[in-house]
């Protein structure tokens, strides 16, 4: 009766790999508990999302080294791996959002949100496919557009042509305050972008020290027409959620990223931790700072246990 935060199924968007070939479930070393689906999979991954009542599910591919080429092209192809499985997902599950990442990582040689010239990110040009990459995946079905390139003016870019496409009533989720983390190691792992990164993405990504930067960026990512905003990482970064919230009032969420996944996942293997209780705990921790929905790859245990 007074208890001031409650955690829900409703709060959760559940992060899912899709990988080639059919009937694949394929274990990632980095992420206990996570495995990349092949799309046949991640239709049955979408049923049981809808049975447990979360609302949402991210879709990211794992693109062989053979499909990766320095422009990122397979990220403009309307057959693949991530339109084939919001597809299924809509044929399967389709009262389950959607929600598609905008960037270049697991489709690039090298590694990184963008396109390069030698060592060089090149802004504009990446705003151009990125655009591109947002229709193929809005065509295919996609409910929520989710930029996390951290390119200048990518948000506004994408939802003018997204309007001028007619899709006026597709969402918006800005990674707006996108930290250039040691906690994601796990996820480039997962998406086969670990081996192919050159340097760092320091010149994109925020600095982790700044945080008067994040607030500049998600002013300029609304007022670009973002519908909603993410943190990233998450529980690192608690602070950066509750300045959000309180000073722009809009959907904040935050992403409990594969750093943060794999060592509380890694402690409970171990018996370090009590699962339940630390899985929910974590949890409870964004919705009390202010997060209005969480991507955490405990979506599907959390929701059993809230059930």
């Amino acid at each position: 009766m007074v208890r001031e935060t409650h955690l829900t199924p409703d709060d959760f968007i559940w992060p899912l790999f899709v990988t080639g070939g059919s009937g694949v479930s394929e274990p990632i070393a980095s992420m206990p508990g996570v495995d990349r689906l092949s799309v046949d999979r991640i239709g049955a991954a979408a049923k049981e999302a809808e049975a447990l009542g979360i609302p949402c599910i991210a879709i990211f591919p794992y693109t062989a080294a053979e499909g990766r080429t320095p422009d990122g092209r397979e990220a403009l192809n309307p057959d693949n791996l991530v339109c084939r499985a919001v597809r299924e997902i809509k044929e399967r599950a389709p009262k389950v959002g959607v929600l598609c990442d905008v960037a270049l990582d697991p489709y690039t040689s090298h590694g990184h949100d963008g396109l390069m010239e030698g060592t060089r990110i090149l802004n504009d040009e990446t705003v151009a496919v990125l655009v591109e990459q947002a229709l193929v995946q809005v065509k295919a079905g996609c409910d929520i557009i989710a930029p996390s390139d951290m390119m200048d003016g990518r948000v506004g870019a994408v939802r003018g042509a997204l309007e001028k496409a007619g899709f006026q009533d597709t969402l918006i989720m800005s990674y707006a305050a996108k930290y250039a983390s040691a906690f994601y190691g796990p996820f480039r792992d997962a998406i086969g972008s670990k081996g192919a990164l050159v340097g760092d993405k320091k010149t994109y990504q925020m600095d982790p020290a700044n945080g008067d930067e994040a607030i500049r960026e998600v002013a300029l990512d609304i007022a670009e027409g973002a519908d909603m905003v993410m943190v990233k990482p998450g529980m690192p970064y608690l602070d950066i959620v509750r300045r959000v919230k309180d000073m722009f009032h809009v959907p904040t969420f935050a992403y409990q990223v594969s750093g943060e996944y794999a060592m509380i996942a890694g402690a409970i293997e171990r018996g370090w931790l009590d699962r339940d209780r630390t899985i929910l705990e974590g949890l409870l921790a964004f919705k009390r700072a202010g997060a209005d929905g969480i991507l955490t790859y405990f979506a599907r245990d959390a929701a059993r246990l809230l059930g």
